[in-house]
This record gives structure tokens, sequence and C-alpha cells, in this order.
């Protein structure tokens, strides 16, 4: 109910509904929707905040390319109406919406469609969160939709309002490419921090680990089977763009293209040797909580070894017979002590010289 409460919109609520209705599937992140608009080309870069969409729809430049980047997805009428300007699919508009898609890359002839997860990494918790960022791009024209507010592009803002660098002098496809490296580049980040956690859990289980180091363990192999399953679809999407024979897609786009996948390559083998790192953590957090309960155990075995044989002789004084001679021995009160002190102590000796403790 609290998630409901917070705006929050889930699969069971459009079940039976037909392909292609409109309806935002995730949590509502923001009050109000941003809208930013960037129009530029070589000779320059044109930026605005539009109130509206109606407002940012309606402004027209000479520049030859367009983004636009919309922060916030809870209000439909704002992507239905942006989706009837640029004649997105009636599905594209529902993908962009339903918060909960896989990583996945759809050519729509007159646009293509990329569906990516922007992860990052709690401070206190170190659990991943994910935010799905979906990028259209058509002739001339870069989409953008995200979640919520954040920093993700501000690189590539930064980039645009220079007046040196690339970006400027390419076309809308190097921009799409551009924001994909963006939220690849974001991924390294989360890993580095992802290794620190892993580090400073194995120096505490060299010390001396208890049940909170256990259940962080499980935590981060919980969280990093969630980032795999996060970043491995994001391999075959961009090798299928790299293969896409899409008139938007300019031959000069091609090294960028292996460049992103080779960056991908990466981050899916970063994940898989945290893996190996948290499994193998696991192994040595049981053996060494085994070496523990053995030492117990093996303290608790001498002890019950140095008692039996005493608690042997006290039996058998202790069974009250009449015709027991030591019982009318003036001496053998500690006579019986002595002889079970020297036994204890000659076990002890005999343990110390198998170097048993």
């Amino acid at each position: 109910m609290e998630e409901r409460d917070r705006g929050m919109t889930t699969r069971t609520d459009k079940a039976g509904l037909p392909p292609g209705t409109l309806m935002h599937v995730g949590e509502r992140r923001e009050e109000e929707i941003r809208i930013t608009r960037f129009d530029y080309g070589p000779d320059g870069v044109h930026e605005t905040a539009p109130a509206t969409i109606e407002e940012c729809l309606s402004l027209t430049t000479d520049f030859p390319v367009t983004w636009i980047d919309i922060e916030g997805l809870h209000q439909v009428d704002v992507v239905e109406k942006i989706g009837l300007f640029y004649s997105l699919d009636p599905l594209s508009q529902e993908d962009i919406l339903t918060t909960t898609q896989r990583p996945k890359a759809e050519d729509y002839d007159d646009y293509i469609l990329i569906i990516v997860k922007m992860l990052s990494l709690a401070q206190d918790s170190h659990r991943v969160s994910t935010e799905q960022v979906s990028i259209v791009l058509g002739k001339g024209y870069v989409l953008s939709f995200r979640e919520a507010r954040g920093n993700l592009f501000g690189t590539v803002r930064k980039r645009l309002r220079g007046e040196k660098g690339r970006l400027r002098k390419m076309g809308a496809d190097y921009l799409a490419h551009a924001l994909l490296d963006a939220v690849v580049d974001n991924y390294f980040v989360l890993l580095e921090r992802f290794g620190e956690r892993i580090k400073s859990l194995d120096d505490e289980l060299e010390q001396r680990p208890d049940r909170k180091t256990l259940q962080a363990i499980h935590t981060l192999r919980r969280e990093n089977i969630f980032l795999g399953k996060s970043i491995w679809p994001l391999r075959e999407l961009i090798s299928e763009l790299d293969r896409s024979e899409s008139e938007l897609l300019t031959d000069g786009l091609d090294r960028y293209l292996r460049d992103l996948y080779d960056h991908t390559i990466q981050i899916i083998d970063i994940v898989e040797t945290n893996q190996d790192l948290i499994t193998g953590m696991l192994d040595l957090y049981l053996s060494g909580l085994s070496n523990r309960m053995n030492e117990v155990m093996k303290i608790l075995t001498m002890f019950a070894s140095i008692f039996i044989p005493l608690s042997f002789i006290v039996g058998i004084y202790g069974m009250n017979f009449e015709f027991m001679p030591e019982l009318t021995w003036r001496w053998s009160y500690p006579v019986l002590w002595l002889v079970m002190v020297l036994g204890a102590l000659g076990m002890l000796l005999f343990f110390k010289k198998k170097d048993w403790f």
C-alpha cells in the first residue's frame, strides 16, 4: 500500500488492456515533469526549458539536430503528444511508459527505440536501484525519457554548450551514441563503488566476522546478480545497433558503437569477477565458521576427556559400599584429591605435547 500511495502503478493494473494502451507503469518519482530542448549544429546551439510540451513542440529553429529530454513519465499525455508529433507507434509509447521493460533496441524504419537501465547504488543499504531510460533516434532528432531528474546526461549537455568538440558537428545518431555512452560510463562508477564494498567486506572476513557480515555478503551477491541481469542485455542491444542497416545510423558511427561494445564487455567481465569474489567470500566465511566450531569442539572434548576419569573415580567412591578399605584410611581423602589432580595435569601435559591446544 505504501508504494501505491506514492504513485506506484503495477502491471496488474494494466492486465487485460489491449496492446498500445498508454498507462504509466512504475513509480511516480517526480511531482512535475521537466522538459529541456537543445537545437544545435556546427554553427551553434540553442537551449530552452519549455514549461509545457505544447510550447516545446511549437519551437522552430534552423539547426539540423533537435534533442528533447523529458524527466518524469507519470504524465501520460506528454508522451502521447510528443508521440503524435513525431509519429511514434503506440507500442513504442507504451514501452516508454512501462518502466519494467528489458533493455532492447527496436527499428521502426522511421525511428529507432532504445531502452536501457540506469543503475545507482544506495549509500546506506548498498542496494542497487534502477531507472529506465528510453531513447528515440529519428531523422534529425533525439528524444530521451527518464523516470526522475538527475545529472546522467550532464556531460553531454556540457559538450553541446562548448564551442569545440565532435558532438555539434555530427548528426543525431552520434548524439544517441553519446547518451548511451553516458549510461555505460555510469556503470563503471557504480561498479567501482561496488568493488570498494567488496574489499571492505573482505577486510572484515580477515578479522572477526559475525552474522551481519554474512547478511552483507548475501546482499552483495543478490545485488550483483541483479546487476548482471540489467547489464547483460546491453551487449546484445549494442551489437544489434552495430549490425543494423538503418539509414538513421551513418557509416562513421560503427567504430563508436564497437568501442561502446568493448566497454560493455569490460563491465560484464567485472560483474562476473565480482560474483566469483563474493562466492569466494561466502566460502571463506563458512570455512572460518567451521574452523571456529572445530576449535570449540576440540576444547570441549579436551575438558570432557579430563573429567571423564575423574567422574569415574568419584562415582566409585560414591557407591557407599560397607567394605571399602579406603574409607577407613586417615589419608584417603587427600590421596584421592592428589590422584585426581595429578591425573588431570598429566592429561593436560599429554594434550600439550600433541599440540592440540
